[in-house]
């Protein structure tokens, strides 16, 4: 299966690290010193679960490079996805799925609304991690997993083949029985956490212990 990682950050270059270290035909798209690094150094995940480091790994900014790609992992900020979509357009298909990693609800018609209805599921991932540099990436906290589906919750045979694949990687992936709940159950969680430590301005350990902030979540 021919998979394309649309962002190498902290979710893009974790998941498509693990894939490509596993074996599976991966090619990260990627700009500026993220390609850079990639291409000169490959990629580094230090891991809780494991670090692993690729010499080589296949990076490209050109589409067209690609070929048709049977899965798309989106995994640039919420904000980017519509501009990423256009400029990884050539290596869409007419039975690729675009699966998207953003937190939010947004990302799956954003999707479509660039490449199509036929081309566009719903996702998530749970992780933290960040970039350490370009093409280095740390992993901290939380058991990975990839949560996605088609939008009309059927189980077609293009997710069964990713789900495959990426549980194949040894990541913890599954298709919900209702992918659209999956991802509010996810948003939901993010803007309680996320709200109450920007008000607060303490970690998610130090609200959680008062009594106050952990009634107000």
């Amino acid at each position: 299966m021919r998979i394309v990682v649309l962002g190498a950050g902290g979710v893009g270059g974790y998941f498509g690290g693990r894939l490509a270290h596993a074996g599976a035909d991966v090619t990260f798209f990627a700009r500026g010193a993220t390609l850079e690094a990639l291409r000169t150094r490959g990629l580094r995940v230090d891991s809780i679960k494991g670090d692993i480091e690729i010499p080589r790994v296949n990076a490209t900014d050109d589409a067209s490079s690609i070929g048709k790609a049977d899965a798309i992992l989106v995994a640039v900020k919420s904000w980017q996805v519509r501009d990423a979509c256009a400029s990884i357009r050539d290596a869409v298909g007419d039975d690729t799925i675009v699966v998207p990693l953003e937190n939010g609800m947004e990302a799956p018609d954003d999707i479509a609304a660039v490449l199509g209805p036929k081309n566009a599921a719903g996702g998530l991932c749970g992780l933290v991690s960040f970039v350490v540099e370009p093409g280095h990436i740390r992993h901290i906290s939380v058991d990975p997993f990839i949560a996605f589906g088609e939008l009309d919750n059927q189980r077609s045979a293009r997710a069964e083949e990713l789900l495959a694949a990426i549980t194949s990687a040894g990541i913890t992936s599954f298709i919900p029985p209702d992918i659209q709940r999956a991802m509010w159950m996810k948003f939901l969680f993010i803007a309680t956490v996320s709200g109450i430590g920007a008000i607060t301005r303490s970690s998610a350990g130090v609200w959680r212990s008062m009594p106050e902030t952990r009634a107000m979540a």
